[in-house]
């Protein structure tokens, strides 16, 4: 009798693939350029006090220097065409006319063409005319606004012979008139007018010995010689100094009392000054 066979299945064990997961680059966002043309009705202006009843600008035989070319560009401002270059230029050109009436041309959001040319290409821009750009005006008038403040700021605090050294600039001999107050007074309407040069004189470290000089020379202490060469004693007319060829003479002084000899005299004049 024949014996039977039993078959067993064995089943395989399942070797997993290992799948290799390529990470896929990610879409880079599209930056928004800085100086993207931003389509506005724009404004021009003529530089100057004068706003003639009209007034053209070239609108043809003028050129653009192309950094990312290399060279000259002719530029045409041509109603039928879509860009003011020539080179790009297709088909006939219809030259059109570029006026300002009373100072000012209105360019719509529509005329991007004369628009590009007066603002980025014209080689007239900012020379002739302007654009007028409320932003930046805006940002302007902040600084000048700021710089008002802080000179103003440093005027209240300042010292009172500083005050009377830096107002001799913009006075003069007038200064020593004045009271305290009418100074105090005078010095603030000075900084809020003038804030910049306020501001640079309030930092110059020659202001007060300027100063020094000039109420040297008031008191009768010194005298400067009529040709303004030399710097003499009021007394007996000796000769101290000798002014550098083209140097303002109070300049000079005030560099010349920071030397050796300088120093001496500066003492001296000082104890006349406060006696």
């Amino acid at each position: 009798m024949a014996k039977k066979t039993k078959t067993v299945e064995v089943e395989e064990p399942q070797v997993q693939e290992e799948v290799q997961v390529v990470e896929q680059p990610k879409t880079r966002e599209r930056l928004k350029p800085s100086n993207e043309w931003e389509i506005k009705d724009r404004v021009y202006h003529l530089k100057g006090r004068d706003k003639p009843l009209s007034r053209s600008i070239k609108s043809a035989n003028v050129y653009y220097f192309d950094e990312e070319k290399g060279y000259e560009r002719e530029l045409k401002y041509c109603q039928n065409q879509k860009t003011p270059f020539v080179d790009e230029m297709k088909g006939d050109q219809r030259l059109e006319h570029i006026i300002f009436r009373s100072g000012t041309l209105f360019v719509p959001r529509e005329q991007t063409v004369l628009q590009k040319l007066l603002s980025l290409y014209h080689p007239h821009r900012d020379q002739i005319y302007y654009e007028y750009k409320p932003a930046a005006l805006a940002a302007d008038e902040i600084d000048i606004l700021e710089m008002q403040v802080d000179a103003l700021t440093a005027a209240r605090n300042i010292d009172i012979d500083m005050a009377e050294a830096i107002m001799r600039v913009e006075k003069g001999s007038e200064v020593s008139k004045l009271s305290s107050k009418e100074l105090r007074r005078d010095l603030l309407v000075f900084a809020r007018n003038n804030p910049k040069l306020f501001l640079e004189l309030a930092d110059d470290e020659n202001v007060m010995l300027r100063n020094f000089g000039i109420r040297a020379v008031e008191n009768g202490i010194l005298r400067l010689s009529s040709d303004q060469r030399n710097f003499l004693w009021g007394s007996n007319g000796r000769k101290l100094m000798v002014i550098p060829f083209e140097e303002h003479p109070y300049t000079a002084l005030a560099h010349w009392f920071k030397t050796d000899e300088g120093m001496e005299i500066y003492s001296n004049i000082e104890k006349r000054l406060n006696s």
